[in-house]
């Protein structure tokens, strides 16, 4: 099977989950369902980032140790797996003993290779960024991504990396693959940005400020910095460099051996490993984490899809407002389908977009419990009282039914075809309005026949190819919506494999209660 590797961020343990990180692991769920559904064999990683001043402080704002604090919020991250039916592999923590093993042997590559050096430094550092910030970035002394935090003033002898030594090498990446990072946009952004020139940054942290971290290798009055650590998840998660000895290469860079059954050489050396972020994380995934790359002598992402910030009620979510919007919360309330369909067809794939409660709940009746669950509970209901059988489906009649002088079996081609354009530019919102459009064709194609009224084998033509809709609808609702998909396969004695393997199973049409309920 072809190997097909996905990651989100992993996003700091200091708070609860929110929406933002929600819209980020849903539309990494799509793509690693869309990949299995190609026949991809997939992992599909997130996890949670431990370490940093901001969670060490955290920790003892609570009178917790950090080890302790860290387990509890994990726990809470993990919890989303089954509120909004996730289907990662692998959840790694950055505590994790082999995970700060693997960052401790990036570490020793880096500095082998002549990358890493010691210096006294001044520089503002913002906690909330976990970043160094330049005069340039800031708007009126402030961090614009943490306007109410103060910066810090930080004065000691730390750790260096020559980021500066890796300015053309990124240039060269960036021209040479120009689907780098998607959108476009992103990738002119991170490419002004190099093109300005790179300044080394600090990638360690004195441990009498800061006991909470992974510890230097070979001086133990330092810990590494927090993103220096993090970013090793992404191959730390696939074994290395347990899963792949290391070997001298002419150059002097460290290669892994070529033994094939080893998970990090499948799915990150002969894979397509595929990164999702959030437009914050732009420069630490497309420049810093591939300059790191560089550095160790391993290769770089194949690609990065960046998306844009939830805002609520026009407002930039923070705890401090008072605006964060639980994703679980909303699942409680409305279903989990419900908060996967509007996060990814309420947002652009590339652009902010705001929650309102008002706009999610106008969404889920419109197209949840007027479209999709009503057109598929008018079938159901049709196609059971008229006992439709696998024999009632057939393709012949299906190219003879026309909408709009368009035959159903073409319409269904366009939906295939468009999806999978959709996918390679990561724009979900799209190919759910094309799904949309399909339960519009099957609503008019019912009307236009009225076929509750038919009988004999006009009848049985006119159903069967509405079941045939129907099916095909749920073919492709299960990479967005698994559980809506099964809802509406069970109605017919189906499931997944049954239509993807396409196994003549005999129907059992059985009407249930509707898919989505309409909100009063």
């Amino acid at each position: 099977m072809n190997k097909f590797y996905i990651t989100t961020t992993l996003p700091y343990v200091n708070a609860e989950p929110h929406i933002g990180f929600a819209l980020e692991i849903v539309e990494a769920d799509v793509i690693a369902r869309f990949k299995r559904a190609q026949g991809f064999d997939v992992v599909f990683n997130t996890g949670t980032d431990e370490h940093g001043l901001k969670i060490y402080r955290r920790a003892r704002e609570e009178k917790k140790d950090p080890q302790a604090y860290v387990d509890e919020y994990a726990k809470k991250f993990d919890a989303l797996k089954d509120a909004l039916n996730l289907s990662y592999t692998d959840f790694i923590r950055t505590s994790d003993e082999a995970h700060k093993k693997a960052a401790q042997e990036f570490w020793k590559l880096c500095e082998k290779n002549g990358d890493i050096y010691k210096k006294k430094y001044s520089i503002k550092y913002c906690v909330g960024c976990e970043l160094e910030k330049t005069e340039s970035e800031l708007f009126e002394g402030k961090c614009p991504l943490h306007p109410k935090q103060e910066l810090e003033l930080i004065d000691e002898e730390n750790y260096f990396f020559r980021f500066s030594k890796y300015q053309e090498k990124l240039l060269e990446l960036y021209r040479s693959q120009s689907d780098f990072v998607v959108p476009e946009s992103r990738l002119h952004e991170i490419k002004k940005f190099v093109e300005q020139g790179l300044q080394d940054f600090s990638i360690s942290r004195l441990k009498e400020k800061l006991p909470w971290g992974v510890p230097v290798p070979g001086d133990e009055d330092h810990v590494m910095y927090v993103w220096f650590d993090a970013l090793v998840n992404y191959i730390s998660t696939l074994g290395w460099p347990s899963s792949v000895p290391l070997r001298e290469t002419p150059a002097g860079k460290s290669s892994p051996t070529d033994d094939k059954s080893n998970k990090f050489k499948d799915f990150w050396i002969s894979g397509t490993p595929v990164q999702v972020a959030g437009k914050d994380n732009l420069r630490q995934q497309a420049a810093i984490w591939q300059a790191m790359l560089f550095s160790a002598g391993i290769p770089n992402t194949h690609q990065i899809f960046i998306h844009g910030f939830i805002t609520h009620d026009g407002k930039k979510m923070s705890k401090s407002l008072g605006n964060v919007v639980d994703p679980i919360a909303l699942v409680q309330k409305y279903g989990t389908d419900a908060v996967r369909y509007f996060l990814l067809i309420g947002f652009h794939a590339y652009e902010d977009g705001d929650f309102t409660v008002k706009r999610f709940e106008e969404i889920y009746n419109a197209e949840l419990a007027n479209g999709i669950g009503n057109f598929v509970q008018r079938v159901t209901t049709l196609a059971e009282k008229a006992k439709i059988t696998r024999q009632d489906l057939s393709d012949k009649s299906l190219e003879n039914a026309i909408v709009d002088n368009i035959s159903l079996k073409a319409l269904f081609r366009d939906v295939e075809f468009t999806i999978k354009s959709d996918f390679a530019k990561y724009e979900f919102w799209h190919s759910l309005v094309m799904l949309q459009q399909l339960v519009a064709a099957g609503d008019k194609y019912l009307n236009d026949t009225q076929a509750w009224t038919l009988k004999g084998d006009k009848q049985r033509e006119v159903l069967g190819n509405l079941v045939y809709i129907t099916l095909e609808l749920a073919k492709h609702l299960h990479i967005f919506l698994p559980q809506t998909s099964e809802n509406i396969l069970s109605r017919f004695g189906l499931t997944i494999d049954d239509l993807r393997s396409q196994m003549q199973k005999p129907l059992k049409i059985g009407k249930k209660e509707p898919l989505f309920q309409r909100l009063s």
